[in-house]
């Protein structure tokens, strides 16, 4: 079974579509009612999944959800952690701290908390497999939005943490960092701002699709990655290669 977080929309959602394409049983997980409607379309394409309203924040609520979607679906062999937020703070607003410690809490302590919670399930037959969906602030940084950037950082970190922690134990843990994406979270930037960054800034002259992340993420769950451990793959069109 894949479980996939922020599974609701965007590149979570694409995810679990593209995972039950690959014949996958998909546990959605996401805070948004509307995960409902994302199990609803798989099932309408034949494929076989469940969904959870879950906030990542809170520890018993997860615990809960992964065990029940373990009871209706089998034990965890895919975990995509992907849900995230993005609270712009500059250091010396006085919301500063509220946004620092309610984006860690999603973007990467709620990370750590799912892999506790399938260890047990992605360890039992030596083939489990992790991806984290980090950023290109991961890789950089951009201003006024720190907290961000210092928890997509440490979703690297924690990756290769884990990768050399639990490689031993048959499992791959595995990042991808998207650039630009079309998603929610930039959907209030306008078309036209969009355009002009991606002609400045993209090799590829565009921002890329949710689908395009998901078809990243699903190669490294393949059995052909089986030897991808550790890595850091940016699904960007290039824009951390280039020189500007």
């Amino acid at each position: 079974m894949a479980l996939v977080t922020g599974a609701a929309s965007g590149m979570g959602r694409a995810t679990a579509f593209v995972l039950s394409d690959l014949g996958a049983r998909v546990a959605l997980l996401d805070r948004s009612a509307s995960v409902g409607e994302a199990v609803s379309a798989i099932e309408a394409d034949g494929g076989t999944a469940g969904g959870w309203e879950l906030d990542v924040t809170d520890a018993e609520a997860c615990a809960s959800v992964v065990a029940a979607a373990a009871r209706q679906l089998g034990p965890v062999d895919i975990l995509v952690n992907n849900a995230g937020v993005s609270l712009p703070a500059p250091i010396d607003c006085p919301d500063f701290d509220a946004a620092w410690d309610a984006t860690l809490a999603v973007n990467l302590t709620a990370y750590a908390r799912m892999v506790r919670l399938c260890l047990a399930d992605l360890t039992r037959a030596g083939e489990g497999r992790v991806v984290n969906v980090a950023s290109t602030e991961g890789l950089g940084a951009t201003g006024f939005i720190s907290a961000y950037t210092a928890s997509k950082h440490g979703v690297i970190g924690l990756t290769r943490s884990l990768a050399v922690e639990l490689g031993r134990r048959g499992m791959t843990v595995n990042c991808v960092c998207p650039g630009p994406i079309h998603t929610g979270m930039t959907a209030i930037i306008p078309d036209e701002a969009k355009e002009r960054f991606a002609r400045r800034r993209v090799p590829l002259g565009r921002y890329g699709d949710p689908e395009e992340v998901a078809q990243a993420i699903a190669g490294l769950v393949l059995p052909a990655a089986s030897y991808i451990n550790g890595a850091v793959l940016a699904v960007d069109g290039g824009l951390t290669v280039q020189n500007t």
